[in-house]
């Protein structure tokens, strides 16, 4: 009788390695099995039960794609979190009694716990506790492939397991004692010193990636090439774009976060120019503040863009708020002043496509998967690509073929007339190709 008075890990009747770092190396949870979830919505003055309920609908699909199955949910109104549990102990209550009518493995909160309210969940509620930030983290960690996007995962999983080390059951074999320092201790010191080390190394390694960026994108500009990156919420069709634009043949996948690694391709505009085109990582709600510094590097291609095609899902849920949602993580990252051109796809399924765009000036409408809309979304590029160009006059030799030759290949020809001097152009080029013809410029009126 007295064994049964022994203090055990209340979370050893269960199965759930999700958010108890266990299973893969870099993941958080165990794929052996499908756990079974329980999800936590608050809703604070700050938002609506709508919102909160489009929230935990996004959450179950991002459990799906972790691994696992919703199958409950749980949701609160309060004032403002709870400093120890998030919903206060009453709550906790009913969420464990949920949770025990479902033999639940895991609870998943859509908002972001602090290490001590996390650990004190998982004391009260008998089982692993997270939050949506861990499911994220550990999406990622499922589709990241290329040697820049794991460094990025594990460097965003190290920043957020490093306050949580407490609540990890590793101990070391130093016993307790009086003047000794207790079980676990010594241990715990050693995994953040090891942690730590590795963090610094992971910045140092994706400094050196962003440092091939920038002199990539230095030389990319020495040769008058435009950027242009698409951009938008996971699962928008961005990929699916790329492919259709480019002929890319990147991978694509009904699910969320399908692309984590930067896919770059040269794209032929209507009028012959060439520019760079790349796909970007998916943004979502609520998108870890970790996942975005980690990813700093692969995002300074949207940083360094002349352009941004916002690619929005013309058939979700709320695309307004995933408009907001993007817009919130382009702010962040610096690259809220770099021109937009909003797209909204998969027009073949969404109910009311025209609507929205005329909620959103300039804005397109594409269909990817079947490539409606694709010819006039590439003169749209050309067209707002243009507008941020010079516009000059240009009187070129009649025997400069090479120079007029030139001037069509990489600028947008107004106009052009006959004169006893040679041939006169009114053209729009970018700064590079200006500069190279600036022997033959005979006015400047600046952008136009």
């Amino acid at each position: 009788m007295g064994d049964d008075t022994q203090v055990s890990d209340p979370t050893e009747s269960h199965r759930g390695a999700f958010g108890d770092y266990g299973g893969e190396e870099r993941a958080f949870i165990d794929r052996s099995f499908r756990e079974k979830i329980v999800l936590v919505g608050v809703s604070l003055p700050s938002g609506s039960p709508e919102e909160t309920e489009a929230a935990l609908d996004e959450l179950t699909a991002l459990v799906d794609t972790a691994g696992a199955d919703a199958v409950a949910r749980v949701v609160q109104r309060r004032e403002a979190p709870d400093p120890a549990t998030f919903i206060g102990k009453g709550k906790v209550a009913e969420v464990r009694a949920e949770s025990d009518l479902h033999d639940a493995d895991t609870v998943v909160f859509d908002d972001e716990l602090s290490p001590a309210q996390q650990a004190n969940l998982v004391k009260l509620l008998g089982r692993t506790a997270i939050d949506r930030t861990a499911v994220i983290l550990d999406i990622f960690a499922q589709n990241a492939h290329s040697q820049e996007g794991k460094a990025q995962v594990e460097l965003a999983l190290l920043r957020y397991r490093l306050p949580r080390l407490k609540s990890t059951k590793r101990f070391s074999q130093q016993g307790g004692g009086i003047g000794t320092r207790g079980p676990g201790e010594t241990q715990l010191e050693v995994d953040r010193r090891r942690i730590e080390r590795r963090i610094h190394k992971l910045e140092a390694q994706l400094r050196t990636v962003a440092g091939h960026r920038r002199t990539q994108s230095k030389q990319r500009r020495r040769t008058s090439n435009r950027g242009v990156a698409i951009v938008g919420y996971t699962n928008a069709g961005k990929s699916t774009l790329l492919n259709r634009l480019t002929d890319a043949g990147v991978l694509t996948e009904d699910r969320l976060f399908a692309t984590l690694d930067a896919a770059t391709r040269k794209l032929s505009l209507p009028g012959g120019e060439k520019v760079f085109l790349t796909d970007t990582v998916g943004f979502v709600r609520k998108l870890p503040h970790q996942l975005v510094q980690a990813f700093k590097s692969t995002l300074d291609v949207v940083i360094d863009a002349d352009l941004l095609i916002h690619v929005v899902d013309a058939s979700a849920h709320d695309p307004e708020g995933q408009i907001k949602a993007v817009q919130e993580v382009l702010d962040e990252i610096g690259a809220d002043e770099i021109p937009q051109l909003v797209v909204f796809n998969k027009i073949d399924i969404a109910d009311e496509p025209a609507a929205l765009m005329r909620a959103y000036e300039g804005s397109m409408a594409v269909s990817a998967a079947s490539g409606e809309g694709a010819e006039e979304l590439l003169n749209a590029i050309a067209d707002r690509l243009a507008i941020t160009n010079e516009l000059v006059d240009i009187i070129v030799p009649f025997d400069r073929g090479d120079i007029i030759a030139e001037l069509h290949r990489s600028g947008q020809v107004m106009s052009e007339q006959a004169t006893d001097e040679g041939m006169k152009y009114r053209a729009r080029l970018d700064t590079f190709s200006a500069g190279r013809m600036s022997e033959f410029v005979v006015e400047t009126e600046g952008n136009q």
